[in-house]
């Protein structure tokens, strides 16, 4: 019985697990249900940890074959910058969107601190994790 060989050559799909990480991205939203959180604001904090199969980029050495994570940080502000949404689920479900749309993205793990919540108690962090994939 003869077992499949798998094809190695750069830009097929192998199952890469290579991932890239952009952490503790502090960005300054009017998220939230309370009317003094969409007044005044508050920081966000997101960490996004991509999977992606990077044997392309590596071979050619070329940015267009990635993720330009320059841009994607860009992208990523423009969300929590703009838009209020009452909840950080609905925040980190659009930043995922926004990572997915990168065609070398397969999944995305998107983490929303928020390190202000108006939460009676002492506390370190408030955070949602998400993993959405295409």
């Amino acid at each position: 019985m003869s077992h499949p060989v798998s094809d190695p050559s750069p830009g097929r799909a192998t199952g890469a697990t290579d991932r890239l990480a952009v952490r503790g991205l502090v960005f300054r939203g009017h998220h939230g249900v309370l009317d003094f959180e969409r007044r005044d604001g508050q920081d966000f904090v997101l960490d996004l940890v991509l999977r992606l199969d990077t044997s392309v980029a590596a071979a050619s050495d070329d940015l267009r074959d990635t993720v330009d994570y320059g841009s994607l940080v860009d992208q990523v502000r423009a969300v929590v910058e703009g838009e209020p949404v009452d909840l950080i689920e609905t925040l980190a479900q659009r930043v995922a969107e926004v990572c997915l749309r990168s065609p070398s993205v397969l999944e995305a793990e998107i983490t929303v601190h928020k390190p202000n919540a108006p939460i009676q108690a002492t506390f370190h962090d408030v955070a949602l994790t998400i993993n959405r994939s295409r």
